[in-house]
């Protein structure tokens, strides 16, 4: 019986965490968050102010956009006004983390789209990042947990205290895990189908 408790507890503890991710995000915060590869800052990725937020934290420049994850692949459509007409076929074969620079971007918070109008978003498949999607109904915004210019943090212990301080809510999840994933391939479909590796 011991697994299936721990197992048990494991969920309400996520399923709490879910619960003030969300009602900070609501509140239009921004949130410390673990990822399918490395921790991240969020917010909602339709909220302008939130997202000046971010890019106030990371005294990083609103000329450089970030990215935002989504649920499920169908979800492009919401957000893009063209998307390869496979898209769906294309993001169920990626198996590593990948994410995908799109034309035309449309429903985002203005200063999170690039100057040319594309958006870089990726479809999540942590479990954590999955249930605070759907609950939320938006694209989050996952930038990396640092100052711009200084190296991306490989798991929590590695964030800087002005990052943890300076968000609205720290996640406190997969805090212990010493892991060292890397930043998600970052890709860009031409119209032929054909891949284009920007990050590999």
């Amino acid at each position: 019986m011991l697994p299936v408790i721990l197992i048990a507890g494991s969920f309400f503890m996520m399923k709490q965490e879910v619960d003030k991710a969300l009602q900070t995000l609501l509140e239009g915060g921004i949130i410390l968050y673990p990822t399918d590869t490395v921790w991240g800052i969020g917010c909602d990725a339709t909220n302008v102010a939130a997202v000046k937020k971010i890019y106030a934290l990371k005294q990083r420049s609103d000329t450089k956009s970030m990215i935002a994850l989504l649920a499920e692949p169908k979800e492009v459509f919401k957000y893009v006004a063209r998307p390869h007409p496979d898209i769906l076929h294309l993001l169920k074969q990626f198996e590593q983390p990948t994410t995908v620079i799109y034309p035309q971007a449309i429903g985002l918070a203005d200063n999170l789209v690039n100057q040319d109008g594309s958006i870089a978003m990726r479809v999540t498949k942590d479990p954590f990042c999955k249930v605070l999607l759907k609950r939320l109904k938006k694209p989050l915004v996952s930038t990396s947990a640092n100052i711009s210019g200084r190296p991306t943090p490989a798991n929590y212990s590695s964030i800087s205290p002005a990052i943890i301080q300076g968000v609205d809510y720290v996640v406190q999840w997969r805090q212990e895990q010493n892991a060292n994933p890397s930043p998600s391939r970052i890709i860009r479909i031409l119209d032929s189908g054909e891949i284009e590796i920007i990050r590999p």
